[in-house]
């Protein structure tokens, strides 16, 4: 695997690599297991939190393959699960605005993950957007196929769940990527930049400042 870190996506180097893991066998393989995931976690009990705020466990398997696939795979993988996540459990009528809701959802996770730094900061960074486009495109799906409400009361109210839900659901991903991290570095998944979860990315001025100190010759008597 490219041992190559991007600080953004807007590289074409970050894309053809994007791409050429998207070919491999391997990326697939993990795809279809996070599939499976995705799937089986939807059978867990939700968490409660308050009244109806209950936190659900699919949000981990899909920034999961995101952070390994990277978002040219985010794109058949959120299609591919959403498909197969309904038709396993049809418990609602089926809303294809869902599809591209959730391929959005996993695409934004890995442009913040895949082959980057993973920080603190870039997870709660991709889970706020994420919870963001919840509020406003999930709403959008809610009203046109199955509510009698308005758009902004179906917003508000999603709003103010996906607010309590988002430290919580951060601090659920910081703690599975502190764990597999090492694991996915060790199966070849991730280059070995990425290999620990960090609290947050330092300037490159003080890695330059400790090349400099660790170069100096000390002064001798």
């Amino acid at each position: 695997m490219s041992q190559t870190l991007y600080k953004t996506p807007f590289s074409p180097a970050y894309w053809r690599d994007a791409l050429a893991d998207f070919k491999k066998p391997r990326t697939l393989v993990f795809s279809a297991l996070m599939v499976a995931a995705c799937v089986a976690l939807s059978y867990l009990k939700s968490i409660p939190i308050v009244d109806n705020v209950r936190v659900t466990w699919g949000f981990l398997a899909r920034a999961l393959c995101a952070l390994v696939g990277g978002p040219v795979n985010a794109l058949a993988f959120g299609f591919v699960e959403d498909t197969v996540s309904y038709f396993m459990n049809p418990d609602e009528g089926y809303n294809p605005f869902y599809i591209f809701t959730t391929m959005l959802g996993v695409f934004t996770y890995a442009l913040f993950l895949y082959r980057a730094e993973v920080t603190v900061t870039r997870v709660f960074l991709a889970k706020l957007l994420t919870n963001i486009q919840n509020v406003f495109l999930q709403s959008l799906g809610t009203y046109l196929w199955y509510s009698s409400k308005g758009y902004w009361i179906i917003a508000g109210e999603r709003a103010v769940k996906n607010a309590i839900m988002l430290p919580v659901q951060t601090i659920m991903l910081v703690a599975l990527f502190a764990a597999l991290l090492p694991i996915l570095h060790r199966m070849g998944f991730l280059p070995a930049q990425a290999a620990r979860l960090k609290l947050w990315r330092k300037p490159e001025w003080m890695g330059r400042k400790k090349e400099r100190e660790e170069q100096a010759v000390p002064w001798e008597e």
